[in-house]
Parts: structure tokens; C-alpha cells; sequence
């Protein structure tokens, strides 16, 4: 699944194109290396996010089948390190 994709389904992010602005500005990286917007993501797979005041880092866990999951599921596709 595409990296912003899977940041909007799993709702690190509210809405695909702010997933995808960000990708293009150079915020997420993927296992260390700066990710375009198609980069695929795998299980185990880390994803960090470079906010202006802090770096927010996750680890896929699954990867979901559905467009969206509910809130109260996001724990079981994504941990926050």
C-alpha cells in the first residue's frame, strides 16, 4: 500500500492529500530515507514524521484491506515508538 494512503487509512493524517503534501515536502521517511508519495509500505516497516516541534515514529503493524478502519482500531495497524 502507498505510504500516503496508508497514513490517511490507518488516521495519522485526516485527509490523503495532506498525506501527500507532506511526502512532497520531505517530512516522512520511510526506514530512514525520505519517501516519495508512492513509496510502498511493508509490515515492520517504519514510518517517521518530522513535525516542526517534535518527529513522531511508527511501525506498521498491518497493513489494512479496507479504504478507512474505525479510530479504535488504529492500534492494532500502527504503534507509535
Amino acid at each position: 500500500m502507498r505510504v500516503d494512503k496508508f497514513m490517511n487509512s490507518v488516521n495519522i493524517t485526516k485527509r490523503r492529500a495532506i498525506s501527500e503534501d507532506m511526502c512532497k515536502s520531505g517530512v516522512v521517511s520511510v526506514n530512514g530515507k525520505v519517501a516519495k508519495p508512492s513509496k510502498d509500505v511493508k509490515v515492520g516497516d517504519i514510518i517517521e514524521i518530522a513535525y516542526l516541534d517534535r518527529t513522531v515514529r511508527y511501525e506498521v503493524l498491518q497493513i489494512p484491506v479496507t479504504k478507512s478502519i474505525p479510530k479504535s482500531k488504529k492500534e492494532e495497524y500502527v504503534k507509535e515508538l
